[in-house]
């Protein structure tokens, strides 16, 4: 089969993330369906180092940043993440690179078979889209020899498809209230199925958590013989200077002091550097080498957009994913604290499934200039929702029915000095990013 082949078979199986409030259960997420199929491939996943990474918020620009610092150190290193923003192939990523069109058809022709014989002997259950995507993954890394593997947690930690690895490194980023109908209404009940990544006699680095997600991860940590490296006490950060494209910071732990330049903005970003360092110390703990140099070359190198990413400038244009309420008010907070603009207008869409008062809550103290719309994704909430959350608030709001279309008329009202962000969603966050790309080069 040839790529379009290829991805439309493997989008031709359930896919969750397309399907707002389905059952989160041990039915649907049997990791013994996927530990089969991974099997009869070979157990491409019990080779490499991994570092797995579960969270609410900042696990991909964790990632991001992990992994390069890994190639800057000479490892052949296999990241993979979701959800994508304009191919699936950005999903499977080896030292930076994107599978390729025909890496990835081979590679689904190979699976393909091994799919079959599981779903036509479901003890399990059937195979998912992410799962299959995720073995795609995982055999592509074998396939190139990785050394070492970066795996971002879909959805939750404890049922997710990655969970069949076994993190010699856990990294557990922010934690906060997020697909609550899924995960649990409680941060204590999102930690606990988050923390369901960490394996016995890992190393488990946290970012700095609210008290009840803080307890279940130690809690967990003791049960699983785990070691605990606590971002924010073991391990702290001071920023030291920046712009709105970089920001400085110094990186503190018990063995070294880190001077680190990094591409991304936003103080959030800061807390998952000194995270960073915190899972490349574990690494090293476990015989990895990463020279220092590697560390400063590689945090300075990371690519990671739709993270308050500025596509022009008079007017300014910025898109982030910001996807619930905690990480809605530390955009806003960053936009105040690092962006320079007149007046704000927001271009805001988000999924039907997302705390959608809350953000907007969150969001109405920057502005009053609001144009709600909705992505193409089928998991998108209509402007007449958004129109009501709005109006609830006591705001009124324009409404686009495309997120191109809002775009184009955020910039056609704004002023030179002024700031058009873009956010509620990377699914709104992409196609902003197309639009710009087509329009705005």
């Amino acid at each position: 089969m040839d790529f379009t082949e290829a991805e439309k078979y493997i989008l031709s199986f359930t896919d969750y993330e397309k399907i707002p409030g389905f059952a989160y259960t041990a039915a649907n997420y049997d990791l013994r369906r996927m530990e089969e199929l991974l099997h009869l491939l070979g157990d491409p996943h019990l080779g490499p180092r991994t570092v797995h990474i579960a969270g609410t918020k900042g696990k991909g620009s964790t990632a991001a940043m992990v992994s390069q610092v890994l190639v800057a150190a000479g490892y052949r290193t296999g990241l993979y993440t979701s959800p994508h923003l304009h191919t699936i192939r950005e999903r499977i990523r080896v030292n930076g690179i994107m599978v390729s069109e025909e890496e990835f058809a081979a590679l689904v022709s190979e699976v393909k078979p091994a799919v079959e014989m599981v779903n036509r002997e479901t003890r399990y259950g059937m195979l998912t889209t992410f799962e299959i995507l995720t073995a795609v993954a995982l055999a592509h890394f074998k396939r190139r020899e990785v050394e070492l593997q970066v795996l971002e947690v879909g959805l939750g930690g404890r049922l997710d498809a990655t969970n069949v690895v076994h993190g010699d490194v856990c990294v557990i980023t922010s934690i906060s209230l997020d697909h609550m109908e899924i995960l649990g209404d409680t941060v204590a009940k999102i930690a606990a199925e988050k923390a369901g990544i960490i394996k016995v006699g890992s190393i488990v680095v946290s970012a700095p958590q609210v008290q009840d997600a803080a307890d279940v991860i130690q809690t967990t940590c003791l049960e699983k013989d785990a070691e605990l490296v606590k971002v924010g006490t073991d391990i702290t950060w001071q920023r030291t200077g920046g712009d709105e494209s970089r920001q400085t910071l110094i990186v503190s732990t018990r063995r070294d002091n880190y001077e680190l330049e990094i591409p991304l903005i936003g103080e959030h970003q800061l807390e998952n550097a000194a995270t960073v360092i915190g899972a490349l110390e574990a690494l090293m703990s476990l015989g990895v080498r990463i020279p220092k140099e590697a560390i400063v070359q590689g945090m300075r190198q990371v690519v990671w957009p739709g993270r308050l990413q500025i596509l022009k400038r008079e007017p300014l244009l910025v898109v982030d994913g910001a996807h619930n309420a905690d990480s809605m008010r530390r955009l806003v907070a960053a936009v105040r604290s690092y962006l320079k603009y007149d007046n704000c207008i927001l271009v805001f869409g988000t999924s039907c499934d997302k705390d959608i008062a809350g953000m907007v809550k969150e969001v109405i103290p920057l502005t009053r200039s609001i144009i709600v719309t909705s992505s193409t994704h089928p998991r998108a909430a209509s402007a007449a929702v958004l129109l009501e959350a709005f109006s609830s608030a006591g705001v009124k709001v324009e409404q686009c029915p495309s997120v191109p279309e809002a775009v184009s008329l955020a910039l056609s009202s704004a002023r030179r000095t002024d700031l058009v962000l873009v956010t509620g969603s990377l699914f709104v966050v992409a196609e902003a990013l197309d639009y710009a790309a087509r329009q705005l080069a």
